[in-house]
């Protein structure tokens, strides 16, 4: 990876917290980490946020009211919508807001990227089966490289998270996959562990076997 050609990209980190995400305080200590070691490299991050106005317009079908009719996730005018503390933007940083799940959707992300000369994208965030894997199918469509960070993601439930994890490394050909620790040692220009396909669909799994091979994935 030429890191004059990178950015990190987090997915909806952000002060929601009616999800009760799985170890999300060893993600955002994860994040926090690798947030420190980018800027020392002067990659540029871009941090996305899922808004839902309040008064349920453009909302989409389905999505969970409270019962005055707002809406009970990401709901703009309240601090939910808010990076984390332990991670808040610079402001050389830039960032995105979007009303659906794929930071691609209807957003500048695309435009943003390319006027960065962006080839590269080192990608994490919430949650790893909703807002993270279509943000990465979308990249892909659009011809990035995907350098997916396994351990600043996660989502509700240890299943939706490894299976998720697993769908994008079988179909996803661009895509790396590496833990905090071995992407800032490659960002550092040292030896580093990373895992990706030598074919499609090489990660045969079933209910009973997940974990095992969710193992492999470094």
């Amino acid at each position: 990876m030429n890191i004059n050609e990178a950015a990190l990209v987090l997915i909806d980190m952000q002060k929601e917290d009616n999800f009760n995400l799985v170890n999300l305080k060893t993600v955002i200590k994860n994040s926090k980490r690798l947030v420190t070691e980018v800027r020392n490299k002067k990659i540029p991050i871009i941090y996305t946020r899922q808004i839902n106005r309040s008064d349920g317009v453009g909302l989409s079908k389905g999505e969970l009211l409270n019962d005055d009719g707002s809406p009970f996730y990401y709901c703009s005018g309240t601090d939910k919508i808010e990076i984390i503390d332990e991670i808040k933007p610079l402001e050389s940083d830039i960032i995105v807001d979007k009303h659906r799940w794929s930071a691609f959707y209807e957003t500048n992300l695309d435009l943003l990227l390319k006027s960065l000369g962006v080839k590269h994208l080192i990608i994490g965030g919430l949650v790893t089966d909703g807002c993270l894997m279509t943000t990465v199918f979308d990249a892909y469509f659009r011809d990035y490289n995907i350098h997916l960070i396994k351990d600043i993601c996660t989502t509700t439930s240890e299943g939706g998270h490894m299976a998720s994890l697993m769908i994008m490394a079988n179909w996803i050909y661009t895509m790396k996959v590496y833990d905090t620790t071995n992407l800032i040692k490659l960002i550092n220009r040292e030896p580093c562990q990373v895992w990706e396909a030598n074919e499609p669909d090489s990660l045969q799994f079933t209910p009973e076997l997940m974990r095992e091979v969710y193992k492999k994935i470094i």
